[in-house]
């Protein structure tokens, strides 16, 4: 991989990561009321020598921060974002840190980059997401760029849907759903986990 080739400034449309801007989701997890806050930074960092963007994600159950996440994310010249890593740390409930599994960085330990999105979706093709033996293997695919959804955000035609999943939770079937423009509007556990997170606000 050529790291001339990345750029830290993510501007896929349907994932594009400005600086500045917070999503805000809602819904459930496991019973419990969840939010999910997701906020491209300033900050960018060098990983296996490539210079990606820091993106803080925070998950709340109940009101209460539960983990807290730095990803890793970078654009190649033909427009397709790449996950490089993450920083994870999982929290108990007076905000002290229990475990940081799942945590990795391309380049460490065997560790390498996935295509987290692509530019121009391939129905039905599957790709590695990320990849570090025994901490993180996601694969997706894309199922469909033609049906439309509805989140509290508000109303999208044309919307992607992809399906995520891990050899690590084989039980595990997620779908996303992602509008141009916007990003992503909608997380849905279809098999295992019980979870439903929508899009609420994107501030500036």
């Amino acid at each position: 991989m050529d790291p001339s080739s990345f750029t830290a400034d993510v501007t896929n449309p349907w994932f594009p990561l400005e600086p500045g801007t917070t999503y805000v989701f809602s819904g459930t997890k496991d019973g419990k009321q969840a939010m999910d806050v997701f906020a491209p930074s300033r900050r960018t960092v060098t990983i296996d020598g490539v210079l990606t963007r820091a993106v803080n994600d925070r998950g709340f159950l109940d009101g209460v921060l539960e983990e807290q996440t730095t990803d890793y994310y970078a654009q190649d010249s033909c427009g397709n974002v790449w996950y490089f890593g993450e920083d994870t740390a999982t929290l108990d409930e007076h905000g002290h840190v229990e475990s940081t599994e799942g945590s990795f960085r391309a380049g460490v330990g065997g560790a390498e980059p996935g295509v987290y999105i692509e530019a121009n979706p391939q129905i039905g093709a599957v790709f590695r997401q990320e990849w570090s033996p025994g901490q993180a293997e996601d694969r997706y695919r894309a199922l469909s760029t033609t049906g439309g959804r509805t989140v509290r955000y508000g109303s999208f035609t044309a919307t992607l849907r992809t399906e995520e999943k891990s050899d690590l939770e084989p039980e595990v079937t997620d779908n996303k759903y992602y509008a141009r423009g916007v990003g992503q509007i909608e997380e849905l556990a279809v098999t295992g986990d019980t979870e439903r997170l929508e899009l609420v606000a994107v501030l500036k």
